[in-house]
């Protein structure tokens, strides 16, 4: 096996483990919960096949289900995220430019166009996710805070570890 492949689905892994262990347990004045494990899909390489993502994306989300007991919302949102993730960035690139870099960061892709992009991306899958779980628009303005304030904790807590994975890479 490739070590690049077992690295990824050690990170992948660690990712789940932290967001059921303790990510989960964060609940910011009972509105903002990050959901910090989408960065794993963020990072995918950009040449990874579409129907590879997507089952990547999907058995990501059903595990992140299975430890959160939420049936099949997060497998749901991730495979609709893994879909989503082309199309919004090719709204950022200019037209007719190729990607920037094979791998999502900040790094390959500067700082305003990651942050573009991985922000566009919080706030689809925490409307999508949010969505599904409440299944009703009665309370919408607890909803839409509820949207807001995750996707602004989980964009913040993704930036910081992109920045922290990229100072490691810098050394290796």
């Amino acid at each position: 096996m490739n070590i690049t492949l077992l690295r990824e689905m050690g990170l992948a892994l660690l990712f789940v483990l932290l967001q059921a262990i303790v990510f989960n347990q964060i609940n910011l004045f009972g509105i903002a919960v990050p959901m910090v494990f989408i960065y794993i899909i963020f990072r995918m390489p950009l040449s990874m096949p579409t129907a590879w993502l997507l089952t990547a994306s999907f058995f990501l989300g059903l595990a992140v289900d299975i430890f959160s007991n939420t049936p099949g919302m997060n497998a749901l949102a991730c495979t609709i995220l893994a879909f989503m993730r082309r199309f919004v960035l090719s709204l950022y690139l200019p037209h007719g430019s190729d990607y920037v870099a094979e791998t999502p960061s900040i790094r390959g892709f500067g700082l305003w166009l990651y942050v573009r992009y991985s922000l566009t991306l919080t706030f689809i899958y925490c409307v999508l996710l949010l969505a599904i779980e409440s299944l009703s628009l009665l309370d919408f303005p607890y909803m839409l805070m509820r949207i807001v304030g995750s996707t602004l904790l989980t964009f913040l807590f993704i930036l910081c570890i992109d920045s922290l994975s990229q100072g490691r890479e810098k050394r290796l």
